[in-house]
């Protein structure tokens, strides 16, 4: 486990909560299902409907042709990282119609997640400039699907025109291990800027 999260859990009167909740958002079909039901802990709600005819023209699946279900309201799971951090996850809906859900699981997020899968990578833009606009410290995590190209995490910040800050990681949301420090990697993100903001300039 991340030394840095070590050692927020062992200090008293920190400002992080003992429980946490974090978004994990993207594109259609980027993996955000996977990666809650990767990491979670309890058994892992899910509101996945089979793919129909009636998705024809207003679902791009591009690039995911095999993808036969999709999130049509939100993920929920939950994972404690430290025995004084539990972090409960919501996942996003990824298509354009649902994206109407997304201010209420937003509200009270600790931090986000974006993933993003390089074969769709401009479905990873809308959830970007979601967290910028909104000013929610966020976390890119590349997930790394057998078939698609591998590019560095630099060529992915470049492509997505991101801050020199924000981080970007490669993973694999299949791969229990990977998932858990992309979250980790997400609470420190927020500790990370917390800190900037208390030391005096």
């Amino acid at each position: 486990m991340s030394k840095v999260i070590q050692n927020v859990a062992a200090a008293p009167g920190d400002d992080i909560p003992e429980a946490a909740k974090i978004l994990v958002a993207g594109g259609f079909g980027a993996g955000k299902t996977t990666l809650v039901s990767t990491v979670s802990e309890i058994t892992p709600f899910h509101t996945e409907e089979t793919l129909t005819q009636s998705g024809v023209g207003v679902d791009d699946l591009s690039g995911i042709e095999r993808k036969t279900v999709t999130t049509v309201a939100m993920d929920f799971g939950r994972i404690t990282i430290h025995n004084r951090l539990a972090l409960f996850l919501f996942g996003t809906p990824g298509q354009d119609r649902f994206w109407f859900m997304w201010d209420e699981l937003a509200a009270g997020a600790l931090c986000a997640i974006v993933l993003v899968d390089t074969r769709r990578l401009d479905a990873a833009f809308p959830a970007v400039d979601y967290f910028e606009r909104r000013g929610l410290p966020f976390i890119v995590a590349v997930n790394c699907f057998d078939e698609a190209r591998a590019y560095p995490a630099e060529v992915v910040r470049q492509a997505l025109t991101l801050g020199g800050d924000v981080p970007v990681i490669l993973c694999d949301v299949r791969d229990h291990a990977s998932a858990k420090d992309v979250l980790i990697q997400a609470v420190e993100r927020v500790l990370e800027l917390e800190n900037r903001h208390a030391t005096p300039a």
